[in-house]
């Protein structure tokens, strides 16, 4: 008789109602979790619980207030007994040349993809503390937190801060059995990278489209990622099969980046 690997875990995905969160926490439900869908887009993360089955439910997030990540904690807690896995997936994207960025978009990113996780770590990690039975942590970063761009500057900075927060909160937590990791993708098709084409498309002065399709021919796998590529990694990290596995990101990306 085949194990799942996560069989009786309870699991948080954080921007768990689309793109690689929703592919994840999917792939999580079939490996044997009760996932919390956790996204401040409630009625699609009601959505996603319903198409996984009955173990999974929807939890209302925004990252940016710490009343909600509490309150988030609070109910997985009460409606499942603890959290075992966290899935820091939440993340928005913006992008301007260096002498038009914002206060306003800096602001807005670092809000959601460091302080957002950050505060959601420390919470569920304050819980897992408490409740001594270690846990997995997963931070999302990305190949844009490995380098800058010089139009994309807030949002690599953004994600280099994701893969730090990941070393030092894996060196902080390890002692109390809790494995803090991350994945960083490449370039995925999702609707997130829709915004980014869009995006390269105004400042490049590019048609529709092409920036999207030549990142994916540069890829040397020879196609963007797709969000259930990044699956089997997160099932890893989530798992015991790497209680030896500290403090580290993990590229999935086609072979983008090597590091």
């Amino acid at each position: 008789m085949k194990t799942h690997a996560l069989e009786g875990k309870v699991a948080v995905v954080t921007g768990g109602a689309r793109g690689i969160g929703r592919a994840i926490g999917e792939r999580f439900a079939r490996e044997g979790a009760r996932v919390a869908v956790a996204d401040v887009l409630v009625d699609e993360a009601r959505r996603a619980a319903e198409a996984w089955g009955e173990p999974a439910f929807a939890v209302e997030l925004d990252v940016t207030r710490q009343e909600s990540i509490d309150k988030m904690v609070e109910t997985v807690v009460a409606r499942a007994g603890g959290i075992d896995i966290l899935v820091n997936n939440a993340a928005i994207f913006d992008m301007a040349p260096i002498l038009e960025v914002t206060r306003d978009s800096f602001e807005r990113v670092f809000a959601v993809n460091v302080q957002g996780l950050l505060f959601t770590l420390q919470a569920v990690a304050r819980r897992m503390v408490e409740r001594g039975r270690g846990g997995k942590i997963i931070n999302m970063a990305s190949q844009a937190g490995r380098r800058g761009e010089a139009l994309v500057s807030v949002y690599c900075a953004s994600k280099a801060a994701v893969i730090s927060l990941t070393q030092s909160a894996g060196l902080a937590l390890i002692k109390h059995g809790i494995n803090v990791n991350g994945i960083s993708p490449g370039v995925a098709d999702t609707a997130m990278w829709d915004k980014v084409d869009s995006l390269f498309a105004k400042y490049e002065n590019r048609p529709p489209g092409e920036k999207k399709r030549l990142v994916g021919k540069e890829v040397p796998f020879g196609r963007m990622g797709v969000p259930e590529d990044h699956v089997g990694a997160a099932v890893f990290l989530a798992s015991s099969d790497s209680d030896y596995v500290v403090a580290q990101t993990l590229n999935v990306d086609g072979g983008n980046w090597m590091s």
